[in-house]
């Protein structure tokens, strides 16, 4: 199914919303890089055909569709915490600061959120509506999908790093990845907080070992 207005025509109906503005991420799995949150809000007119959430279009379209939704959009805004700030506050906060830093790019600021996900990451002052699976069912959040990742993607291959696979995995654990870390340890663009270095002996010694009262850690994925 297409994502729609529904969510966002429900918040628009309350007196006190006149502007809403869809949300999402791209990079909170991703071992190297940053995390970014784009911010869409929309004048409730025609999407670009071809949106839904941007895992299920293929990279070929993507490109083509993000330029569309950047101009079809009334409003567009970025943010981003990169991996030295994540080492240091943990995901949950440097994700919050992403995304007030997208939310403040705006060129109007929202009244309500749709939120991707079931956790707020975002919180006060902004009033969030949670929506599991947002990007498949509200079109502002689809769009704010597809323009955070093709945006990430482009700056992970722009970071070179061959050996490691960015162009092709943005930083997250794919097998050439993996097999890289192993091989030649971390690179500038890695995240040393994170476990997958508890299970490389060689470059255990590399590990960021943030405040306790800081932030919160990161399970293994490494295997």
């Amino acid at each position: 199914m297409a994502p729609t207005y529904e969510i966002e025509r429900l918040l628009l109906s309350q007196p006190s919303t006149r502007t809403v503005a869809g949300v999402d991420e791209v990079g909170r799995g991703a071992w190297a890089g940053p995390v970014l949150v784009c911010a869409v809000v929309t004048d409730l007119s025609e999407p670009p055909a071809g949106l839904t959430d941007s895992k299920q279009i293929s990279e070929a379209k993507r490109g083509p569709l993000a330029a569309e939704l950047a101009e079809w959009a009334a409003g567009v805004g970025y943010g981003e915490a990169g991996h030295r700030e994540i080492d240091t506050l943990g995901m949950t906060e440097a994700l919050r600061r992403a995304a007030r830093r997208a939310l403040e790019a705006l060129p109007v600021r929202p009244d309500a959120v749709i939120l991707d996900g079931k956790h707020d990451y975002i919180g006060a002052p902004w009033p969030v509506r949670l929506e599991v699976k947002g990007d498949a069912a509200s079109i502002s959040v689809a769009a704010a999908s597809v323009l955070a990742k093709v945006r990430r993607d482009a700056y992970m291959a722009s970071l070179g790093c061959d050996e490691y696979g960015f162009a092709e995995n943005a930083g997250y654990p794919s097998p050439a990845h993996q097999e890289a870390l192993a091989r030649l340890g971390p690179t500038q663009h890695h995240r040393l907080s994170w476990s997958y270095l508890d299970e490389l002996p060689q470059w255990r010694h590399l590990k960021h070992h943030r405040d306790p009262l800081v932030g919160e850690g990161q399970v293994s994925l490494f295997g």
